[in-house]
């Protein structure tokens, strides 16, 4: 099969997904020597358009791991692609913690909208809720995974040496989203917890210029949609002002520090 372009698009509020796609697609197009294309659909306006591809296309296509899944926020979005044949890689990246079912069923919304999957990824990120957990991730080590998958795709598709849809890792039917456990051993749903803002907050406006959801109010103190704990507006702030007091979100967010500090790695398919 011939590719004259690869494409590139990707969801991610902090930027790790952006990185490993955005290498990814570097190293392929140097390798094939074709060109290469990015386009982000992490914020609102981004979305308003749908995706659309040709069959002399490779889509890399790239979203986070949310409890376990593709986030169900862009489901609606990525279920309007329009592959129109084009071969395709699903990349999931996932906080340190489990990508469990979202590779699989990313390739199966790309099979789904035409697109044929012949590889796919699951990278490490450094955590939403975290700056230890995958802190710093993804480094140098796995963006040389990153490059070297990249060098194993190019050539099963320059010798035809793959299988669609590819075979990753996942269960079908899919597991449910997992849900936060509670100190008395239950579970509760954080989908209603925001953050807060402290004082140092100096209305610089940050907040809401990369939050994916539109969420942020012109005040920068309250919300006008819902909350998915992608944690942009945690990080990007200058200065620290913004912040999550919830017991439920504050004890899983200590559960998967502890359980799960030791160094996950990448795992690809071809």
């Amino acid at each position: 099969m011939s590719i004259s372009h690869i494409h590139t698009a990707y969801f991610s509020p902090t930027g790790t997904t952006r990185t490993i796609c955005t290498t990814l697609a570097q190293e392929m197009s140097r390798i094939l020597n074709i060109p290469w294309k990015l386009r982000s659909f992490t914020l609102p306006a981004e979305r308003k358009e749908p995706l659309c591809f040709s069959g002399s296309d490779l889509v890399i296509l790239g979203v986070p791991v949310y409890a376990g899944r593709v986030p169900n926020v862009l489901l609606k979005f990525l279920n309007g692609i329009a592959g129109n044949g084009a071969m395709g890689i699903p990349i999931v990246v996932y906080g340190n913690r489990n990508y469990d079912d979202a590779l699989i069923e990313l390739r199966d919304l790309m099979e789904s909208a035409m697109i044929h999957t012949i590889g796919g990824g699951a990278f490490i990120g450094e955590h939403s809720f975290s700056r230890t957990l995958g802190g710093g991730r993804p480094d140098a080590q796995d963006l040389n995974v990153v490059r070297s998958f990249a060098g194993t795709a190019a050539s099963a598709i320059e010798n035809n040496r793959f299988r669609t849809p590819a075979a990753v890792k996942g269960n079908i039917p899919y597991r449910p989203y997992m849900v936060p456990q509670t100190k008395d051993g239950g579970h509760q749903k954080i989908s209603r917890v925001f953050p807060k803002v402290s004082d140092a907050c100096t209305n610089c406006g940050i907040c809401a210029a990369v939050c994916p959801m539109g969420a942020i109010a012109p005040d920068y103190h309250s919300y006008t949609s819902f909350c998915i704990k992608c944690c942009a507006c945690v990080k990007a702030c200058p200065t620290g002002a913004r912040y999550y007091d919830d017991e439920t979100y504050l004890f899983h967010k200590r559960q998967l520090e502890e359980h799960f500090s030791r160094r996950a790695e990448p795992e690809t398919f071809i």
